[in-house]
Formats: C-alpha cells, structure tokens, sequence
C-alpha cells in the first residue's frame, strides 16, 4: 500500500522538526551525546521522509496524457488530453493514407529514349567566313 505523499511529507516534516529540537534543545545544554545521536538519527529520517515525499510529488505532478511524447513539449505549454488524442488520430490517419497509397500507387515507367535520334530535318547553319563577308563593315557584334 502507497503512502500518500501529504503523509510522507507532513510526517518528514514533523521527524526534522523533532529530530532537530532534541538534538539542539535536549542533548546539548545537557551534554548528553545519546540525545544528540538519537535527534540527529530522527532528523535524518525525517530528512528522508521529506525527500520522498517530494519525490512521489514531482512524479504525481507529470501525469501521463495519452499521445505521443512529441506532443508534450519541455516548455510547460502541454496540449490537453482531448487536443492530445484529436491530434493523435489525425496523424495515425495521414500515417495510414500515406501508406495506403505508397502501396496502392504503381510507379509508372519512365519515357525510354530511342536507340538512333531522328534524322535532321533543318539546314546547316552558314560557315562563320560567309557570315563575316556578309556582314557590313561598320557593324560590331
């Protein structure tokens, strides 16, 4: 059976208070060092107490939302259960639509080329001295 942590840290709380005033008030002044033992033993045990009190506190504080982890940022903005689910199922759904039509999808072959290129229907271009007689003197390029 769990101890609540409200027990676990009023209890540590009391135990290092106690542990604390029989150690200071009881066992010095009187010089007796089994007071001092016994409050310094009490006040650990009440240092443990409160430390996992603490610590059941903290793992209480980060309650599991279902959805996935990505959808819980560090930053302290969390979505919602509802939000976390809703989101959820849409990306299972575009997951699952993706996937079917990857499958579903035949790639299609490509164009091949012809072995020989068709034969050429266009004059050849003029050589570059007729295209230098031709052109006027004054004329730059």
């Amino acid at each position: 059976m769990a101890i609540p942590r409200g027990v676990l840290l009023c209890l540590g709380s009391l135990l290092l208070v106690a542990g604390g005033v029989v150690a200071v008030c009881l066992g010095l002044p009187q010089h007796s060092i089994p007071l001092v033992i016994l409050g310094l033993f009490v006040g650990l045990g009440g240092t443990a107490l409160l430390v996992t009190g603490l610590c059941v506190a903290k793992k209480n504080l980060q309650a599991a939302v279902p959805g996935h982890f990505l959808l819980h940022p560090r930053t302290g903005t969390r979505f919602s259960p509802r939000q976390a689910q809703a989101i959820q199922r849409r990306l299972d759904r575009i997951r699952r639509e993706m996937s079917e039509d990857s499958v579903s999808r035949v790639p299609e072959a490509e164009l091949s080329l012809p072995s020989t290129p068709p034969p050429w229907t266009m004059e050849p271009p003029p050589s570059y001295d007729t295209v230098m007689k031709n052109q006027e003197p004054g004329e730059q390029p």
